[in-house]
C-alpha cells in the first residue's frame, strides 16, 4: 500500500514541477494566449493533448521494465538504481543539461512540425498539446523518468496508468491556472515560481534518493508491514482496487 501511495504522490509532483522549470515556464504565456486565441475552450483541449501525450511515453517507458520478463526482485533493484539516479539528475544542473542536449534531435524535428503546420480550432490544439510533449522532453525528462519509474513499480496496469495520469494532471495544472491570469500578473509572479520550483525539483531529488535507498535495502516493506497493519481499511480498498 505504502508503494502504491508515494508512487501517486511523487508522481503528482513530479508532473506540477515539469512546467515549473526555467525552459518551459517563460513560454506558458504565449502558447496559453494562443490557445485562448483559437477557441475560448483552447487551453483545455492543449491541456488534454500534453496529458495524453506524457501518460503515454510513460506508460511505453514503464512498459519496458515489465515486458523485460524479470522477476520481482530484479526489478525492485533497478527500480533503486534508477530512483537513485534520477534523483542526482534533479539534483544536479549540469546532469540536467547533458541530458537536454541528448535530446535536442527529438525536439528539432516536433519544432519542424509545429512551424509547418497551422493548429486551428479545438482539434488543432490537442495536437499541438501532444508535440508540446515531445518539444519539452528535454526539461520535463527527469521528471518525467520518476514518474515512469513509478508507475513500473506497479503490479497492477490500472495503478501503472493511474501513476501516469497524475503526471500528466499536475503537469497541466500550472497551465491551466496561468490560462485565468493576465499577463502582467504572471509577469509578476514568474520568479517567484521558477524559484519554487526549482526548490520542488531539488525536494523531489531528495525524496528520490530517499525511496531509492529504501527499496534496494529492503526497508520498504517493513515501512509497508508497518503502515498496513495500522491504516483504515477504507484506505487499504482503495490502493488495492485498481
Amino acid at each position: 500500500m505504502a508503494l502504491v501511495m508515494d508512487s501517486y504522490v511523487v508522481s503528482l509532483a513530479a508532473g506540477a514541477l515539469s512546467t515549473l522549470s526555467p525552459c518551459v515556464l517563460p513560454l506558458l504565456p504565449m502558447v496559453v494566449g494562443g490557445a485562448l486565441n483559437e477557441h475560448r475552450f483552447g487551453v483545455f483541449a492543449l491541456a488534454g493533448g500534453l496529458t495524453v501525450a506524457f501518460v503515454a511515453a510513460g506508460l511505453i517507458l514503464a512498459g519496458i521494465g515489465h515486458g523485460a520478463g524479470l522477476d520481482g526482485r530484479w526489478l525492485r533493484l533497478i527500480a533503486a538504481l534508477l530512483l537513485t539516479a534520477v534523483g542526482f539528475l534533479l539534483l544536479s544542473l549540469k546532469l540536467q543539461a547533458r541530458v537536454a542536449g541528448l535530446l535536442i534531435p527529438l525536439t528539432g524535428a516536433a519544432h519542424g512540425v509545429i512551424e509547418r503546420f497551422g493548429f486551428n480550432g479545438l482539434g488543432g490544439q490537442f495536437a499541438l498539446g501532444m508535440l508540446l510533449g515531445v518539444v519539452w522532453s528535454p526539461c520535463v525528462g527527469p521528471t518525467l523518468g520518476a514518474a515512469s519509474i513509478m508507475a513500473a513499480r506497479q503490479e497492477a496496469l490500472g495503478q501503472a496508468v493511474l501513476v501516469m495520469a497524475l503526471f500528466g494532471i499536475g503537469a497541466v495544472t500550472p497551465l491551466l491556472a496561468l490560462g485565468r491570469l493576465s499577463r502582467a500578473a504572471f509577469g509578476r509572479g514568474q520568479l517567484r515560481l521558477l524559484q519554487l520550483g526549482a526548490l520542488g525539483r531539488r525536494a523531489l531529488g531528495v525524496a528520490l534518493l530517499a525511496l531509492g535507498a529504501l527499496a534496494f535495502t529492503g526497508l520498504d516493506r517493513i515501512l509497508e508491514a508497518i503502515l498496513v497493519a495500522n491504516a483504515p481499511d477504507w484506505l487499504i480498498d482503495l490502493s488495492t482496487s485498481l
